[in-house]
């Protein structure tokens, strides 16, 4: 219950310092907007080296995947015989 209220306190906190001036806010929209033109080009690029780095992961396992099913073909043609 504790994390709540301060998690909608800091929230509350958020939007007042967002409003304009005039309406008893801090006026720090424009901040707010610049830094968000900023921050998103920064999370997009982290965004697609993580999507990288999975699709590889995704690459070898199906890699490994295929190996190990020849191995088990080759192990059960060698029992036949």
């Amino acid at each position: 219950m504790k994390s709540l209220i301060i998690g909608v306190v800091i929230i509350a906190a958020a939007v007042f310092a967002i409003l304009p001036e005039n309406n008893f806010g801090f006026g720090w929209g424009t901040y707010v907007l610049n830094f968000l033109k900023g921050g998103v080009p920064v999370v997009a690029i982290v965004i697609g080296i993580i999507a990288v780095f999975i699709g590889i992961a995704d690459m070898k396992d199906r890699a490994e995947a295929k190996r190990e099913e020849a191995e088990a073909g080759n192990a059960e043609g060698k029992e036949t015989q």
